[in-house]
């Protein structure tokens, strides 16, 4: 089955509608630019040399409609995700009677196996999302030789609207993980999605998942500042991850007033993309899992980290 059909099956099989990309619709834009191209050579004569594969380096069809037409939909996509799993992850993390009032305002049923269920359709929902982006853009850009053509991946990337990016599918990744474990312990017998994994290569932990089409997605969980496995992680909204300290130090504001203190100018220490701090994401659920996995080493870098804390504190 053609991935296409196979998304389109996937997308109207939801339960709930989310947004989506518009294959179809998208085909129709390039197929009008493609006409266009094609009359534009009849215009000007047989002998001018015009590639019909290919649209003009300034393509008002384009440049006009497909590409702000896929920005929409890119954006309402990772928009709708990161949403849904900030809140899913609340619940889950909430206790007392502030889990109850969650459960009662988000009106879930079936307690933990509503929650196992929403976690796993929001992974599959964002990892065929991404790869459908990834297709289109690779089959599109190999013809567009537009300006915007050529900078629309870049643009992307500059508007954190990849849920590549997101921190929230981290978290669900690390939620999942979680989970299993907590029923391994119980004996209870795991009714969870197993494609997401913890994983360590020479020493070095990496959070897996694999899914549609033989995709993975592998997410390296080393701070790339103290060359350590991340502490108390955050994510800035580039995407990257780093120990909560250092990226604290990277962005010249100590512990105590925190990352949304820092200068809008300051810089990501990996992609040097600025005002990357002040939307940062604490992973509470990545810190859980590497606490459970990583016992010995996260008892240590604990005791050195309360350490640094007090003599901020004083210090402030």
């Amino acid at each position: 089955m053609k991935f296409c059909k196979k998304y389109q099956e996937y997308m109207q099989g939801q339960e709930n509608q989310m947004p989506g990309v518009g294959f179809k619709k998208l085909k129709k834009i390039l197929n009008k630019c493609r006409r266009d191209v094609q009359s534009k050579k009849h215009l000007h004569g047989h002998g001018a040399f015009l590639d019909l594969q290919s649209c003009p380096r300034h393509c008002p069809v384009c440049d006009g409609t497909f590409f702000p037409s896929l920005l929409k939909e890119m954006s309402d996509a990772v928009n709708c995700f990161n949403e849904r799993a900030q809140k899913l992850l609340e619940l889950h993390l909430a206790s007392g009677f502030r889990k109850y009032f969650i459960w009662f305002k988000a009106k879930l049923q079936g307690s933990h196996i509503a929650l196992i269920q929403e976690g796993k359709d929001l992974v599959n929902y964002a990892m065929i999302n991404a790869i459908a982006i990834r297709k289109i853009l690779k089959g599109i850009l190999q013809v567009h030789y537009s300006k915007q053509g050529q900078a629309f991946r870049s643009q992307a990337q500059s508007m954190h609207i990849e849920i590549f990016q997101s921190p929230w599918l981290c978290e669900l990744m690390a939620f999942h993980v979680n989970l299993r474990e907590t029923k391994a312990i119980s004996g209870k017998a795991p009714a969870l999605f197993e494609g997401c994994y913890l994983t360590f290569n020479d020493g070095k932990p990496f959070l897996s998942c694999e899914l549609f089409d033989s995709v993975k997605l592998d997410i390296d969980l080393t701070c790339s500042i103290c060359l350590d496995t991340v502490f108390d992680p955050v994510s800035l909204t580039c995407g990257h991850i780093f120990c909560s300290i250092c990226a604290s130090s990277a962005a010249s504001v100590t512990i105590v007033d925190g990352l949304r203190a820092a200068n809008p100018k300051e810089k990501c220490p990996l992609c040097r993309e600025a005002g990357v701090y002040e939307g940062a994401v604490h992973l509470d659920e990545l810190s859980i899992l590497l606490r459970r996995s990583c016992r010995e080493y996260w008892e240590q870098r604990l005791k050195k980290e309360r350490v640094e804390r007090v003599r901020q504190a004083k210090q402030h």
